[in-house]
């Protein structure tokens, strides 16, 4: 990928394009920072569209600094928000923290990456540090930013830890001494912190790409984990393709232009074109093999009317509750997870919806050939003595 694609490719507005392309052109490595708050465990292809980008500005020698906002987290970034996140515990932080380093590896040269958690230096800060830093900016510059403007309109409270959140993200650039940081046009307020930050407190300010922000799979929102319309890059391939083919039409050149690097075919129907879109993102993350299965297995289910040919099976002995069955094959995560998916009518058994997620499953309905349980379109079990 050349200078011009990188400057241009999914890329929303540029802060300052001459300097940026200089400096790009001139061969001094750049510390490039990107930071993601660990509040699921999942990295989704809105976080990679941002990966992929900084990986080719890795591949022409950049240093590029993933920083995990393990602190930050604490808070919960506002953007978008209208009304304050749930807290997160430490233990939950920090295993969210370990995938998102593991995920990275797909993507980025981990080796040649500076991975950074703010903790190290936000641990170590005195209420002095603070009050330092809180000095820099004005009560007016924070709340005028839109995600605040609308919940005081809206007669939301905003938590006074949630107008530390932009001091804190600015506050990273100044510790990692950031040449250079990219993220969507939702983090535009947080960024624009950093720089000014930056400036007051002598450094050059770092230049920034935003970057378009990938719609999520209800086709209404930004790609989100706190909302979970996303398509996680560690999911089955199966699912992944799955989830691709469900996207709304009109979304296919969007996904195309910031998941992949390939443009929508212009000579294709949405179903065909979806198609080679799913194939193209599975086979990113689970190479050729995988994606061929999956487009079968896809057009076994959703065009034969064929069930999947390996469904996960899961043993039991005795009487289950729907929701402890659930967990057991592997289908929620937690009985209060397959509470919430019965909810949604999420759940079939054979070709019944289930609406009582504490239904009683017994040993002696089982047929000898399973019970087929459906969680969503992509996603089965089978259950057997």
């Amino acid at each position: 990928m050349d200078i011009n694609e990188i400057l241009t490719r999914g890329v929303a507005e540029v802060i300052n394009l001459d300097s940026l392309k200089e400096k790009l052109a001139a061969g001094k490595p750049l510390r490039i920072k990107y930071g993601v708050d660990p509040t699921r465990p999942d990295i989704h292809l809105g976080h990679a569209a941002v990966l992929w980008k900084l990986k080719a500005l890795q591949e022409m020698g950049h240093t590029i600094i993933f920083l995990i906002g393990d602190y930050t987290t604490k808070i919960g970034d506002p953007s978008g928000r209208n009304s304050t996140r749930p807290v997160l515990s430490d233990q939950e932080i920090k295993t969210n923290a370990q995938t998102y380093f593991d995920q990275v590896g797909k993507i980025l040269d981990v080796k040649k990456t500076e991975v950074r958690y703010n903790s190290e230096w936000f641990e170590k800060m005195t209420f002095a540090d603070i009050l330092n830093i809180s000095g820099k900016f004005t009560v007016a510059q924070i709340i005028e930013r839109d995600d605040f403007a609308k919940r005081i309109k809206e007669g939301n409270d905003i938590g006074l830890h949630e107008v530390m959140y932009p001091l804190m993200q600015a506050y990273d650039s100044v510790e990692l001494k950031a040449d250079m940081e990219i993220g969507g046009t939702d983090q535009k307020f947080n960024i624009l912190a950093g720089r000014d930050l930056q400036k007051k407190m002598g450094q050059s300010p770092q230049e920034v790409i935003f970057m378009n922000l990938l719609v999520g799979l209800d086709g209404k929102v930004k790609m989100s984990k706190s909302v979970g319309n996303y398509i996680a890059i560690t999911d089955e391939p199966a699912d992944m393709f799955g989830k691709v083919m469900s996207i709304p039409d009109e979304l296919i050149p969007q996904y195309f232009e910031l998941c992949t690097e390939e443009s929508a075919p212009e000579d294709a129907n949405p179903r065909d074109q979806k198609a080679h879109l799913a194939k193209i993102i599975v086979k990113i993350y689970h190479g050729e093999e995988a994606a061929e299965k999956a487009e079968k297995e896809f057009n076994n289910v959703y065009r034969d009317k064929q069930l999947p040919e390996d469904i996960a099976e899961v043993k039991i002995d005795g009487s289950y509750r729907l929701d402890d069955l659930l967990v057991t094959a592997k289908l929620a995560s937690s009985k209060s997870e397959a509470r919430r998916l019965v909810d949604e009518g999420a759940i079939t058994i054979g070709d019944e919806k289930q609406t009582d997620a504490y239904k009683m499953i017994e040993h002696e309905i089982i047929p000898e050939k399973g019970l087929i349980i459906k969680k969503g379109p992509h996603q089965f079990a089978k259950v057997v003595k």
